[in-house]
């Protein structure tokens, strides 16, 4: 689709109330299939998108993005989309641009919904910031797409995830851009959620797993913290990409907080 922002590609299923979905830095918006497939019925229109750099939606214009230029781009989709009004779910990297989004366009949300969600580093020390990004680069140079779904795909799950879960978060890994990719790693290591989170005066539902090493419990509960009002739910033994670990599960508690 072309909005006034540039192409972004996406894939939808269902009717009615929409539900915007937003993937993390490794992934793209074919992860979604679980929930494309689970919760789009006749009363939910479900649509993922590919983030900019991501699948076939055209990159940003800068190197150094922040939260807001991602926040920008979906503002002009879902304009093109016609949407008034929607529920946002963001994953990971996902969850903060839907935070900075939400606090831009309170009045377009009924929901927020973070699943293990990605603070950002802004915070931290200028040497820090650059060390995280060079790793991520580095990795990135020395394994490409290919080698990093073959080496890191079984980290953003638990130990017991089943081996199609793996498989699945390993095929959405080798489709990365990098490109795309070194624009999104940038804005996590200048970013912050909390800049955006007290704003946002929408419902708001934070959800991690208890097995997730890249987002862990504690620093969620702290991010759940930051909002005028949200709710924290921990789901027992899931990793971080908690929805393709266990959809069915996950589909459940994003019914119930789209229907609350």
């Amino acid at each position: 689709m072309t909005t006034r922002e540039g192409v972004v590609s996406y894939r939808e299923a269902g009717a009615g109330t929409p539900v915007i979905l937003l993937h993390g830095i490794s992934s793209g918006a074919a992860s979604w299939a679980p929930q494309l497939a689970g919760l789009a019925t006749t009363d939910l229109r479900v649509i993922a998108w590919d983030a900019p750099g991501y699948g076939a939606s055209a990159a940003l214009g800068t190197q150094a993005p922040s939260a807001a230029d991602y926040a920008r781009v979906l503002g002009a989709w879902v304009d093109a989309l016609g949407l008034a009004r929607f529920t946002l779910v963001g994953h990971s990297l996902g969850a903060l641009m839907a935070t900075a989004y939400a606090s831009a366009n309170p009045e377009r949300l009924n929901h927020l919904v973070l699943l293990s969600p990605a603070r950002g580093y802004a915070g931290a020390s200028v040497e820090e910031r650059e060390e995280r990004f060079r790793l991520r680069m580095d990795m990135l140079d020395r394994l490409g797409p290919e080698g990093l779904a073959r080496e890191r795909a079984a980290a953003l799950l638990s130990p017991q995830a089943p081996t199609e879960a793996v498989a699945w978060v390993a095929s959405n890994m080798r489709r990365l851009q990098p490109a795309g990719y070194c624009q999104a790693a940038r804005m996590l290591v200048d970013d912050d959620l909390g800049r955006y989170a007290r704003d946002c005066n929408m419902p708001v539902a934070v959800i991690c797993g208890d097995a997730d090493h890249i987002t862990p419990t504690e620093k969620c509960r702290v991010i759940a913290s930051q909002f005028p009002a949200a709710t924290f739910e921990v789901v027992p033994a899931l990793g971080h990409a908690l929805y393709i670990e266990d959809p069915a599960h996950i589909n459940s508690l994003l019914r119930g907080h789209i229907a609350a």
